[in-house]
């Protein structure tokens, strides 16, 4: 057998084999949501058994009691409430990222490492060591159960990883391309509608996916800062834990329902989120 042959035989042996652990992990990652999905389709008495019966009766209990059929609160408006904060959070931190990263990278200011550093220390800090001073300044703003205190905060939050993110995909656009655009007289308003944002749509698309998701995620400041009026899709679903028992199928019923929008934006902008990830990976 020739060598060639012996190396195209272990390269496709190599493939194989990573493509085998890949479906592996893939596998691991999957199962807890297939877990939680088959139990939450489960009545409490069979979800509580242990071992966990696979053969037990299907049945929407859990999803009734969620949408509140058996007379339970409503999670409609901590549905809305989390799609308001996570949508406008995200949308105010790509209109304040987008020209914060293309001065970073393409029109670069001065010292523009600090400035990067800076953004990244702002996330060193943990988050419960901030939380007393917000909460007296929410209070004595009169801000509590706000929802646009949670916007406010999901912004300042979200904006330094979001420049971060945004400044290495717009350093990978052509400076050539940019310099055509003003030769031809476009303004910086024109440039970065037309130019670079076309060209960065999918980091754009990848900051905006992960952004919403830290957004929609987020229980501390929620917790704490919320009450009735602004209570958000995660605080409600801790309101299942109670004194009386952990009711398995309905918080995993719940936290389906909840996972769901988490889920519809990554498989809707997958194709966009791989291509903004994966810039500036090969050279």
């Amino acid at each position: 057998m020739s060598t060639n042959a012996l190396r195209v035989r272990r390269v496709r042996g190599k493939g194989a084999g990573l493509g085998l652990l890949a479906w592996l992990l893939g596998i691991a990652f999957f199962l807890p949501i297939a877990w939680m999905a088959l139990t939450s389709f489960h009545s409490e008495q069979d979800a509580a058994t242990n071992p966990p019966s696979f053969a037990a009766a299907l049945t929407l209990d859990g999803y009734r009691e969620f949408f509140g059929a058996g007379g339970g609160a409503s999670p409609w408006p901590a549905l809305i409430n989390s799609t308001v904060a996570s949508v406008a959070s995200t949308l105010l931190v790509l209109l304040l990222a987008f020209p914060a990263a293309y001065a970073l990278s393409i029109n670069r200011v001065r010292k523009w490492t600090d400035v990067l550093f800076f953004f990244l220390s702002t996330k060193m800090l943990p988050a419960v060591a901030g939380l007393l001073p917000i909460y007296l300044f929410a209070k004595n703003a009169g801000m509590l159960d706000n929802i646009w205190l949670l916007v406010i905060l999901y912004t300042s939050m979200n904006l330094p990883i979001a420049v971060w993110m945004m400044q290495s995909f717009l350093a990978e656009i052509p400076v050539a391309v940019i310099e055509a655009a003003r030769v031809d007289g476009a303004r910086l308003p024109t440039i970065l509608a037309r130019v670079v944002a076309p060209i960065s749509l999918p980091g754009i698309a990848a900051t905006a996916l992960i952004c919403f998701i830290f957004s929609w995620n987020e229980l501390l400041f929620a917790r704490v800062l919320t009450g009735v009026v602004a209570e958000t899709a995660p605080v409600f679903l801790t309101g299942f834990i109670t004194s009386q028992g952990l009711f398995l199928a309905k918080v995993c019923a719940a936290s389906l329902v909840i996972s769901l929008p988490v889920l519809a934006a990554g498989f809707a902008a997958q194709d966009k989120l791989v291509q903004g990830l994966s810039l500036g990976a090969v050279k």
